[in-house]
């Protein structure tokens, strides 16, 4: 399948989401011709923040997580930004799309915090992924296995995790994420 015939889903909190960890994925994957749909927990304008501290850019949702699912499409992605994942790993919505994207054998990319979703669904056990280092320990105590690199993709369970650990990595990030479409 061509990256040009997929449609990628892209989850996020109205606010806190790390600037460039949504939009290089969003802007990138849509000039490569795919279709991306942004869904937050509101209609609400997103929020972005750089370095979770400076005000960045506001983005536009297209969907509710409530009103998505994981049969429409072929990659999930989450963003970093410590709040707004903080706020998605107790979010039911954001936990069952996760679980459903797995369950169904689908990708999942998250980059910097984005995997601590995945420590709140459950979907750890037996994968190998990277982070930013602050949730190194939750990665670990959920059942994964960190390790230290700009991207790291993990087909363990029959599905295609990839992760990075920051911003920087978003060149390798975005590049696996293409690769695996």
């Amino acid at each position: 399948m061509a990256v040009n015939e997929t449609n990628v889903l892209i989850i996020v909190n109205n606010w806190g989401i790390e600037e460039t960890e949504l939009t290089r994925p969003l802007r990138d994957l849509r000039k490569a011709g795919a279709r991306v749909t942004v869904a937050a927990t509101t209609l609400d304008p997103c929020e972005t923040v750089r370095h979770d501290r400076y005000e960045g850019e506001t983005i536009t949702p297209d969907a509710l997580l409530s009103d998505v699912q994981a049969a429409d499409y072929d990659l999930l992605v989450v963003p970093g930004g410590t709040c707004n994942v903080d706020r998605l790993r107790v979010n039911p919505d954001a936990i069952a799309l996760a679980q459903e994207f797995a369950h169904e054998g689908k990708p999942i990319a998250a980059i910097c915090h984005g995997p601590w979703l995945l420590v709140n669904a459950g979907l750890l056990p037996g994968k190998t992924l990277t982070s930013c280092r602050y949730i190194k320990a939750d990665v670990e105590n959920a059942g994964g296995s960190h390790v230290d690199k700009e991207v790291y993709s993990c087909g363990a369970n029959g599905w295609t995790l990839i992760t990075s650990r920051k911003p920087d990595d978003l060149d390798a990030f975005v590049g696996a994420i293409e690769q695996a479409l």
